[in-house]
């Protein structure tokens, strides 16, 4: 078996990162205390310059050798303390009793240059004593995934775990087949998800369950401390995030895959790429991941799961919530009404936004939602790409038709876009707003680059098969700046031909 992690010596502030740790100062039950296990050859593949600046880390050190070593889980500085969190999860609707980082292991918590604290956690450093039959490794596919939807969210501006670096360890692991393995450092605002407090409120500790939620208060929450009623306090400000969040999600054509309780992180950011996925052509009912085969996290279900996540939250707060049931249950539902004040004003006013409508005195809301959701009803009817038709919209001049020949031509019935144009041509008229102010307004909500899954699909084959990082060189410049038009990179606004199309995206574990 190989061995574990060797201390660093500690270094000047041009060495290895200085941890703070304030999850580890939960009780044991929080964790087990796992070194990563070494691996026979680290080599980094690449490292996140920008990220690293922003966390006030020395880029040249962790290109190094001492660095590397610290990224493959070989050697770790002085200040790291290496744990597994112990969480359960309700995966497919079914609940799991206990989980718990299988192949992650958190490093300690970093605090940046804006004060924000920050885990560090290697995925894929090794098994722990929650790896069950999992080998505890992850291979190099799924790694590029998350390093690329982790940077393309960021670009787009919603709440997102991001890498920090990606590192071949040398050695194969095996799925299906065998596959070169890799280590993803992965950074995040914490890894506190619904799951941890299922872990503690199944077993019916009910003070590890208060004790978490007074530690996500004094971490994400801190105007809540003082609050009387702060446990309900802090399921509606979580149900606000998560609703704004997934409202985010919908207006980028975000398909997450495996909204499992155990991935849906408290601090409101988007957490485990596995099988995740955009959409192309536009499709409510549109399933990516290979194990979801009942349809349960579609693109269009993820706002009900989402709620539906938060009530198993609230279930496990609700000895926190009243000093009886009736009152408890009260309190949780009216907490959980935030989710929907949350969601409905972020995602309908966001689809408004994409199609150019100004929200005023004089406007009709309900006459522009039926407006956007008759085009989305076209488009789904149609096979509208998702994203072109509304960037496309952005750069249309309404009363200029060869300015609408892009965008009609992506519906298998042009004609069915004709029919909608006349009405949002009438209804833009009613604004007094100039056409290029209107244009930069949808620019701004329109991303002209997502990472189209026949692109990833394209940079994980080429690194697997050739060894070649190129295409994920240019695919993150793309998706880094996608509300830019890059005329260097127009081929990846493309939809995917026929035989380019991915059907099925896969979790790597």
């Amino acid at each position: 078996m190989p061995a574990s992690a060797e201390p660093l010596a500690a270094a000047p502030p041009d060495g290895p990162p200085a941890f703070r740790h304030s999850y580890v100062e939960l009780p044991g039950p929080f964790f087990a205390d796992i070194a990563p296990t070494s691996v026979p050859e680290a080599l980094l593949l690449r490292l996140n310059k920008p990220l690293s600046d922003e966390l006030g880390l020395d880029a040249a050190w962790l290109s190094g050798r001492d660095g590397v070593a610290m990224l493959a889980g070989n050697r770790l500085p002085a200040t790291a303390r290496p744990i597994a969190m112990a969480y359960a999860g309700h995966q497919f609707g079914h609940f799991v009793p206990s989980l718990g980082d299988g192949r992650a292991i958190l490093l300690g918590e970093l605090v940046d240059g804006n004060g924000r604290r920050r885990d560090l956690q290697l995925k894929g450093a090794g098994r722990t004593p929650f790896s069950r039959a999992g080998d505890g490794r992850a291979a190099l596919g799924p790694v590029l995934r998350e390093y690329i939807l982790g940077e393309a969210m960021h670009g787009l501006g919603i709440p997102t775990t991001r890498a920090l670096a990606m590192v071949a360890t040398g050695e194969p692991v095996f799925r299906e087949r065998p596959e070169p393995g890799a280590i993803l450092a992965r950074v995040a605002a914490s890894h506190v998800r619904v799951g941890t407090f299922e872990y503690f409120a199944r077993r019916g500790d009910l003070g590890s369950v208060r004790t978490l939620a007074d530690y996500l208060i004094q971490r994400h929450y801190p105007e809540l401390a003082d609050g009387e009623d702060r446990y309900a306090a802090l399921l509606e400000a979580i149900a606000t995030r998560q609703g704004e969040l997934i409202a985010r999600w919908l207006l980028v054509g975000f398909i997450h895959g495996v909204m499992n309780t155990d991935n849906m992180a408290l601090s409101g950011e988007t957490i485990d790429y596995g099988p995740c996925a955009f959409l192309d052509d536009y499709d409510p009912g549109k399933v990516y991941s290979s194990i979801d085969r009942g349809g349960r996290y579609a693109y269009a279900q993820q706002p009900s799961i989402g709620l539906w996540n938060l009530t198993q939250l609230a279930n496990c707060l609700l000895p926190l919530l009243g000093k009886n049931t009736d009152e408890a249950k009260a309190r949780a539902r009216t907490a959980l009404n935030a989710y929907g004040e949350a969601f409905e004003p972020a995602y309908y006013g966001g689809l408004r936004a994409k199609i150019g409508l100004l929200d005023s005195a004089t406007a009709d809301p309900g006459a522009d939602d039926e407006l956007v959701q008759d085009l989305l009803s076209r488009m789904a009817q149609h096979r509208a790409d998702f994203t072109n038709t509304f960037r496309l919209l952005g750069d249309a001049h309404p009363k200029e038709p060869a300015t609408l020949e892009p965008i009609r031509a992506g519906f298998t019935e042009p004609t069915a876009f004709d029919a909608w144009t006349e009405r949002w041509t009438a209804r833009l008229a009613q604004q007094a707003e100039p056409d290029e102010a209107r244009q930069a307004r949808m620019r701004a909500v329109n991303p002209a680059y997502i990472p189209r899954n026949h692109r990833v699909q394209e940079v994980i084959d080429a690194a697997m098969e050739r060894g070649d990082l190129a295409p994920l060189d240019r695919l993150l410049v793309a998706v880094s700046r996608p509300y830019d038009d890059q005329p260097d990179l127009l081929d990846y606004r493309n939809p995917p031909q026929p035989h380019e199309v991915v059907q099925r995206t896969f979790c790597g574990t």
